[in-house]
Protein backbone atom coordinates (compact mmCIF):
# COMPACT_ATOMS: atom_id res chain seq x y z
CA UNK A 1 0.00 0.00 0.00
CA UNK A 2 1.68 3.42 -0.68
CA UNK A 3 0.93 6.71 0.82
CA UNK A 4 -0.26 9.28 -0.59
CA UNK A 5 1.64 12.71 -0.69
CA UNK A 6 -0.26 15.94 0.11
CA UNK A 7 -0.37 18.66 -2.06
CA UNK A 8 1.64 21.04 1.07
CA UNK A 9 4.43 18.56 0.57
CA UNK A 10 4.23 18.48 -3.06
CA UNK A 11 4.68 22.51 -3.04
CA UNK A 12 7.61 22.58 0.20
CA UNK A 13 9.63 20.46 -2.20
CA UNK A 14 8.90 22.55 -5.36
CA UNK A 15 9.82 26.09 -3.18
CA UNK A 16 12.89 24.55 -2.09
CA UNK A 17 14.24 23.34 -5.46
CA UNK A 18 13.24 26.95 -6.83
CA UNK A 19 15.65 28.51 -3.30
CA UNK A 20 17.95 25.76 -4.33
CA UNK A 21 18.02 27.13 -7.65
CA UNK A 22 17.83 31.17 -6.93
CA UNK A 23 20.90 30.23 -4.47
CA UNK A 24 22.84 29.11 -7.23
CA UNK A 25 22.30 31.80 -9.11
CA UNK A 26 23.11 34.20 -6.87
CA UNK A 27 26.86 32.77 -6.67
CA UNK A 28 26.75 32.61 -10.24
CA UNK A 29 26.38 36.00 -10.63
CA UNK A 30 28.12 37.25 -8.02
CA UNK A 31 31.16 35.52 -9.28
CA UNK A 32 30.71 36.88 -12.60
CA UNK A 33 30.34 40.35 -10.88
CA UNK A 34 33.62 39.92 -9.13
CA UNK A 35 35.64 39.20 -12.43
CA UNK A 36 33.85 41.61 -14.77
CA UNK A 37 34.84 44.40 -11.44
CA UNK A 38 38.61 43.08 -11.31
CA UNK A 39 38.79 43.00 -15.50
CA UNK A 40 38.65 46.99 -15.18
CA UNK A 41 41.53 47.12 -12.88
CA UNK A 42 44.94 48.16 -14.04
CA UNK A 43 47.64 45.67 -13.96
CA UNK A 44 48.48 47.82 -10.86
CA UNK A 45 45.59 47.43 -8.77
CA UNK A 46 45.18 43.91 -10.02
CA UNK A 47 49.48 43.63 -7.90
CA UNK A 48 48.03 45.64 -5.17
CA UNK A 49 44.80 43.14 -4.85
CA UNK A 50 46.73 39.85 -5.35
CA UNK A 51 50.52 40.36 -4.08
CA UNK A 52 52.85 37.70 -3.78
CA UNK A 53 54.02 37.92 -0.44
CA UNK A 54 50.14 36.55 0.37
CA UNK A 55 52.23 33.47 -0.32
CA UNK A 56 55.55 33.77 2.57
CA UNK A 57 54.60 31.03 5.16
CA UNK A 58 53.98 28.33 1.93
CA UNK A 59 56.99 29.27 0.50
CA UNK A 60 58.90 29.12 3.56
CA UNK A 61 57.46 25.65 3.70
CA UNK A 62 58.66 24.17 0.65
CA UNK A 63 61.95 25.34 1.66
CA UNK A 64 62.36 23.88 4.66
CA UNK A 65 61.02 20.52 3.19
CA UNK A 66 63.78 21.09 0.52
CA UNK A 67 66.73 21.17 3.24
CA UNK A 68 65.04 18.66 5.10
CA UNK A 69 64.67 16.31 2.38
CA UNK A 70 67.40 18.07 -0.53
CA UNK A 71 66.08 17.72 -4.16
CA UNK A 72 68.62 15.35 -5.96
CA UNK A 73 70.95 16.59 -8.62
CA UNK A 74 69.23 17.30 -12.18
CA UNK A 75 65.56 16.99 -10.76
CA UNK A 76 62.69 18.20 -12.08
CA UNK A 77 60.89 20.87 -10.12
CA UNK A 78 57.20 21.64 -10.67
CA UNK A 79 55.98 24.83 -9.75
CA UNK A 80 52.30 26.79 -10.43
CA UNK A 81 49.15 26.71 -8.83
CA UNK A 82 46.94 23.71 -7.43
CA UNK A 83 46.72 21.73 -10.01
CA UNK A 84 50.36 21.47 -9.65
CA UNK A 85 49.93 21.49 -5.58
CA UNK A 86 46.94 18.58 -6.37
CA UNK A 87 49.34 16.22 -8.80
CA UNK A 88 50.82 13.53 -6.84
CA UNK A 89 54.15 13.51 -8.29
CA UNK A 90 55.63 10.07 -6.49
CA UNK A 91 52.42 8.14 -7.70
CA UNK A 92 52.63 9.32 -11.07
CA UNK A 93 56.39 9.89 -11.47
CA UNK A 94 58.25 7.19 -9.05
CA UNK A 95 60.86 6.77 -11.73
CA UNK A 96 61.62 10.33 -11.96
CA UNK A 97 63.62 12.80 -9.85
CA UNK A 98 60.22 14.79 -9.06
CA UNK A 99 60.10 17.78 -6.44
CA UNK A 100 56.82 19.39 -6.12
CA UNK A 101 56.95 23.21 -5.50
CA UNK A 102 53.43 24.21 -6.63
CA UNK A 103 51.23 26.73 -4.27
CA UNK A 104 47.64 26.53 -4.35
CA UNK A 105 46.04 29.39 -5.89
CA UNK A 106 48.61 31.70 -7.33
CA UNK A 107 49.13 33.29 -10.03
CA UNK A 108 51.92 32.86 -13.40
CA UNK A 109 53.25 36.11 -11.24
CA UNK A 110 53.74 34.47 -8.18
CA UNK A 111 56.13 31.99 -9.77
CA UNK A 112 58.08 35.02 -11.29
CA UNK A 113 58.49 36.55 -7.71
CA UNK A 114 59.71 33.07 -5.85
CA UNK A 115 61.76 31.24 -8.90
CA UNK A 116 64.78 32.35 -7.09
CA UNK A 117 63.80 30.09 -3.79
CA UNK A 118 61.71 27.52 -5.71
CA UNK A 119 63.73 26.62 -8.68
CA UNK A 120 66.70 28.58 -9.14
CA UNK A 121 68.99 27.67 -6.04
CA UNK A 122 68.16 23.63 -6.84
CA UNK A 123 69.62 24.06 -9.83
CA UNK A 124 67.02 21.33 -11.94
CA UNK A 125 66.81 20.12 -15.67
CA UNK A 126 63.82 20.58 -16.23
CA UNK A 127 61.30 22.97 -14.69
CA UNK A 128 57.16 21.89 -15.46
CA UNK A 129 55.00 25.06 -15.18
CA UNK A 130 51.39 25.45 -14.80
CA UNK A 131 50.28 28.36 -13.99
CA UNK A 132 47.68 31.35 -15.75
CA UNK A 133 44.21 29.71 -14.51
CA UNK A 134 43.88 32.30 -11.69
CA UNK A 135 45.50 34.95 -13.31
CA UNK A 136 42.53 35.36 -16.34
CA UNK A 137 39.90 34.59 -13.85
CA UNK A 138 41.37 37.17 -11.49
CA UNK A 139 40.82 39.64 -14.36
CA UNK A 140 44.46 39.63 -15.59
CA UNK A 141 44.30 40.03 -19.59
CA UNK A 142 46.35 37.19 -21.35
CA UNK A 143 48.66 39.54 -22.43
CA UNK A 144 49.37 39.55 -18.71
CA UNK A 145 50.17 36.19 -18.49
CA UNK A 146 52.22 36.06 -21.56
CA UNK A 147 54.22 38.98 -19.98
CA UNK A 148 54.41 37.09 -16.45
CA UNK A 149 55.61 33.78 -18.52
CA UNK A 150 58.37 35.82 -20.68
CA UNK A 151 58.95 37.14 -17.17
CA UNK A 152 59.45 33.84 -15.65
CA UNK A 153 61.82 32.94 -18.53
CA UNK A 154 64.44 35.27 -18.56
CA UNK A 155 64.55 35.49 -14.78
CA UNK A 156 65.23 31.38 -14.84
CA UNK A 157 67.22 31.35 -17.88
CA UNK A 158 69.79 34.05 -16.64
CA UNK A 159 70.91 31.83 -13.63
CA UNK A 160 70.26 28.59 -15.49
CA UNK A 161 70.59 28.91 -18.85
CA UNK A 162 70.47 25.33 -20.22
CA UNK A 163 67.45 24.35 -18.23
CA UNK A 164 64.38 22.82 -20.20
CA UNK A 165 61.26 24.53 -19.58
CA UNK A 166 57.85 23.46 -20.33
CA UNK A 167 54.94 25.04 -19.92
CA UNK A 168 51.49 23.33 -19.47
CA UNK A 169 49.06 25.33 -21.58
CA UNK A 170 46.06 26.51 -19.23
CA UNK A 171 43.36 23.99 -19.54
CA UNK A 172 40.03 24.59 -20.73
CA UNK A 173 37.74 23.65 -17.38
CA UNK A 174 33.88 23.34 -17.08
CA UNK A 175 33.57 25.93 -14.29
CA UNK A 176 35.79 28.48 -15.98
CA UNK A 177 34.28 27.72 -19.79
CA UNK A 178 33.55 31.42 -19.64
CA UNK A 179 36.99 32.32 -19.77
CA UNK A 180 38.09 29.82 -22.56
CA UNK A 181 38.47 32.77 -25.40
CA UNK A 182 40.86 34.23 -22.90
CA UNK A 183 42.85 31.19 -22.36
CA UNK A 184 43.07 30.27 -25.62
CA UNK A 185 44.65 33.87 -26.62
CA UNK A 186 47.15 33.58 -23.89
CA UNK A 187 47.97 30.10 -24.73
CA UNK A 188 48.57 30.99 -28.33
CA UNK A 189 50.96 33.91 -27.18
CA UNK A 190 53.34 31.52 -25.41
CA UNK A 191 53.04 28.55 -27.33
CA UNK A 192 54.57 31.25 -30.41
CA UNK A 193 57.10 32.73 -28.19
CA UNK A 194 57.91 28.83 -27.00
CA UNK A 195 58.22 28.15 -30.45
CA UNK A 196 61.40 30.35 -31.00
CA UNK A 197 63.62 28.70 -28.14
CA UNK A 198 64.73 25.33 -27.97
CA UNK A 199 64.93 25.25 -24.07
CA UNK A 200 60.88 26.27 -24.07
CA UNK A 201 58.44 23.46 -24.83
CA UNK A 202 54.48 24.30 -24.99
CA UNK A 203 52.43 21.75 -23.88
CA UNK A 204 48.82 21.28 -25.07
CA UNK A 205 46.18 19.95 -22.88
CA UNK A 206 43.33 21.88 -24.78
CA UNK A 207 42.18 19.41 -27.15
CA UNK A 208 43.07 16.59 -25.17
CA UNK A 209 40.59 17.74 -22.64
CA UNK A 210 38.06 18.44 -24.94
CA UNK A 211 34.54 15.82 -26.17
CA UNK A 212 33.08 15.48 -29.00
CA UNK A 213 30.84 17.85 -28.33
CA UNK A 214 33.88 20.57 -27.78
CA UNK A 215 33.22 21.09 -23.93
CA UNK A 216 35.53 19.98 -21.34
CA UNK A 217 35.35 15.99 -20.74
CA UNK A 218 33.15 15.85 -17.41
CA UNK A 219 35.36 12.90 -16.17
CA UNK A 220 38.65 14.63 -16.28
CA UNK A 221 37.31 16.88 -13.50
CA UNK A 222 36.29 16.96 -9.58
CA UNK A 223 32.63 18.11 -8.34
CA UNK A 224 33.72 21.34 -8.16
CA UNK A 225 35.16 21.29 -12.35
CA UNK A 226 38.29 23.34 -12.05
CA UNK A 227 40.55 20.77 -10.50
CA UNK A 228 41.69 17.33 -12.12
CA UNK A 229 40.31 13.73 -11.23
CA UNK A 230 42.30 11.26 -11.19
CA UNK A 231 41.42 10.50 -14.82
CA UNK A 232 42.13 14.09 -15.34
CA UNK A 233 45.95 13.49 -13.52
CA UNK A 234 46.53 10.03 -15.86
CA UNK A 235 45.76 12.32 -19.00
CA UNK A 236 47.88 14.83 -17.95
CA UNK A 237 50.85 12.49 -16.79
CA UNK A 238 50.74 10.54 -20.09
CA UNK A 239 51.18 13.91 -22.04
CA UNK A 240 54.17 15.26 -19.92
CA UNK A 241 56.26 12.12 -20.19
CA UNK A 242 55.34 12.30 -23.62
CA UNK A 243 56.82 15.83 -23.68
CA UNK A 244 59.83 14.75 -21.63
CA UNK A 245 60.70 11.72 -23.69
CA UNK A 246 61.13 13.78 -26.48
CA UNK A 247 64.34 15.45 -27.21
CA UNK A 248 64.41 19.36 -27.25
CA UNK A 249 65.23 20.75 -30.81
CA UNK A 250 67.67 22.77 -31.63
CA UNK A 251 67.64 26.27 -32.79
Amino acid sequence: MTSAVSPGRVRQVRKLGWVRLAAAMVTLLTAQLAQAQDAALSDAQLDEKFPATRWEKRIAALEQAAKDNPPPKDCIIFVGSSSIVRWDLKKWFPDLPVVNHGFGGSHLGDSVYYADRLVIPYRPSTIVVYAGDNDLAGGKSPERVFSDYQKFVAKVQQELPEARIIYIATKPSIRRWALIDKVRKANALIAEAASKDSRLEYLDVDAPMLGEDGKPRKELFVEDGLHLSDEGYALWTKLLREQLAKKPAKN
